[in-house]
């Protein structure tokens, strides 16, 4: 351990450096004192470049009381919160040797971070030598953290897109397949389109930090309710559960072709049909589970399709490639039923 007794003489030793400051250099010294920035002076003349002087802005952003620093090592301080390479970059600066002012991360008293860029200028006495070092810092640490949150803004939005892309590219491919028409062709592609950006536009107004599956079923099936007057045919049973973007953006639409369905060929293409959905949070081996019901019920009554289009394409190996989850799509006499059963979101619920 130190001796105190040693510690103790420096610590007047550099208060008796800055006594001298306040004589010699008055008004600059005053001025250092009270300025916002961050500044401290060392003493050139020992090898180690001890401090002697230590501002109250310097002192606030590194968590260190006066005590703590005056009559250190400047180079021993600087590596309590730095790296190697930013101890060489310091220790060129100091030399006058670096190609530009060093930026520090630099770790606080109590263990926190900080960016700053270190300016370091020789103070020489009437004899050009340099007798003291003036170090000020300019705190980085706000526009670093900007920085990051933009980048990870982009990075997310670059994420988004490609998502998106991915996801227009299915509902082409598979609408080229399966129609030869081009009006249907069009139609096709224009209305899933249009259903993926309701979803979008739900998560823009959300934040992208998820929705509601309440509000995802009324954006999703609004073209099918208020602007038809089939309002008062849905059921809709649930706890507003929130759902992740990726959750949002595959049953959307999935909700979107059910409802397509049920408008062409199932409960909404007669004027007594209604459409329930429902669902539940159970348990299973694997985790909880969001297990979710569409039924149809007096509609015309249903048969079997000859063949799987593509909505119901688009339902059962979207759900299960995007969500890990599986869809099973009945079709009884009375009305379509289909099951969506995913993984339960986590710590979203309202």
């Amino acid at each position: 351990m130190p001796d105190s007794t040693n510690t103790t003489a420096d610590q007047q030793a550099a208060e008796a450096e800055v006594e001298e400051f306040r004589a010699e250099l008055g008004p600059f010294v005053t001025a250092a004192e009270t300025t916002r920035m961050p500044m401290i002076f060392t003493n050139a003349k020992e090898g180690e470049d001890p401090l002697i002087f230590a501002n109250d802005a310097f002192l606030e952003l590194t968590g260190y009381r006066r005590d703590d620093v005056l009559g250190e090592s400047f180079k021993s301080l600087m590596k309590r919160g730095t790296g190697s390479d930013e101890l060489k970059s310091i220790e060129a600066a100091f030399a006058a040797t670096a190609e530009s002012e060093p930026e520090i991360c630099y770790k606080r008293k109590d263990g926190t971070m900080f960016w700053a860029t270190v300016h370091i200028s020789p103070v020489r006495d009437k004899n050009g030598e340099i007798v003291q070092h003036f170090v000020s810092l300019v705190d980085n640490t706000k526009n670093r953290e900007e920085q990051a949150r933009c980048k990870m803004l982009i990075d997310e939005l670059n994420h988004r897109v490609k998502n998106t892309l991915s996801t227009v590219q299915s509902i082409t491919r598979q609408a080229l397949r399966t129609a030869t028409d081009p009006a249907t062709i069009g139609e096709s592609i224009e209305s899933r389109i249009f259903a993926l950006s309701r979803s979008h536009d739900l998560l823009s107004h959300e934040g992208w930090q998820g929705a509601g599956l309440h509000d995802l079923i009324g954006a999703a099936l609004e073209p099918f309710g208020v602007a038809n007057g089939r309002t008062e045919r849905f059921n809709i049973d649930g706890d507003n559960i929130r759902l992740l973007p990726k959750a949002t953006l595959a049953l959307g639409i999935a909700f979107h072709e059910l409802a397509t369905n049920a408008v062409k060929y199932g409960a909404f293409s007669n004027n007594a049909g209604t459409i329930g959905i429902s669902w539940t949070i159970e348990p299973s081996p694997a985790g909880e589970r969001l297990i979710l019901h569409w039924r149809e019920k007096d509609g015309p009554p249903v048969r079997p399709p000859s063949h799987k289009g593509f909505g119901s394409q688009v339902i059962e190996r979207g759900l299960a490639h995007e969500l890990g989850g599986s869809v099973k799509l009945e079709y009884p006499p009375e009305g379509v039923f289909c099951t969506v059963d995913i993984p339960a979101p986590k710590g979203l619920n309202e």
